[in-house]
């Protein structure tokens, strides 16, 4: 994939921001962008430089589901797991653990999603972000307690429907 780097104020925004020389880059043809994976994906929807989806969903309750259950296994040493293991660009709050598995479409303030799967995690959520160190969790408890269709999950790929700004306190409305 190619990007596309962007103004220099926005590298010196950016650089401020983070305490380091950084760059930004976009990707500005549409041509070029991926199509989402084609078991899961309605005719158009692309993906730029994320991984398989556009947005990646998690829930609070459902990460101190999982983190009990770290617990439980005997493997507190490794626990509690911070949210940003998982790289979610939405997190939820006020749901019940794993209610989002149910979920099919849903409305985050003005923008309405697709939720076109539930997300298969790697080795990546075994590595601390802070300190690079990897261990055996999450994956060690995902896969004795939320192996589905061959797969650890832990939560859900989104596609927009509609286009839109969502904003951290944004409302988060259960279509079906």
């Amino acid at each position: 994939m190619e990007g596309v780097l962007a103004d220099a104020a926005a590298h010196a925004w950016c650089s401020e921001f983070v305490g380091a020389d950084v760059r930004l880059v976009h990707m500005d043809d549409p041509a070029v962008r991926r199509p989402v994976d084609p078991d899961h994906a309605l005719p158009g929807e692309t993906v730029t430089f994320a991984d398989g989806y556009p947005l990646l969903l998690t829930s609070a309750a459902s990460l101190d589901a999982l983190n009990s259950l770290i617990a439980q296994n005997g493997l507190a040493d490794e626990g509690p797991l911070p949210m940003n293991r998982f790289r979610p660009n939405v997190v939820v709050e006020g749901a019940a653990p794993w209610a989002e598995d149910a979920w099919r479409h849903i409305a985050i303030g003005e923008v309405t999603f697709r939720v076109a799967k539930m997300c298969g995690r790697c080795v990546v959520t075994t590595t601390d972000q802070s300190t690079a160190e990897r261990g055996r969790e999450p994956l060690h408890t995902l896969g004795r307690h939320r192996r589905i269709g061959g797969k650890l999950v832990f939560g859900q790929n989104l596609v927009p429907q509609s286009v839109g700004t969502i904003r951290v306190g944004d409302p988060v409305r259960i279509i079906e």
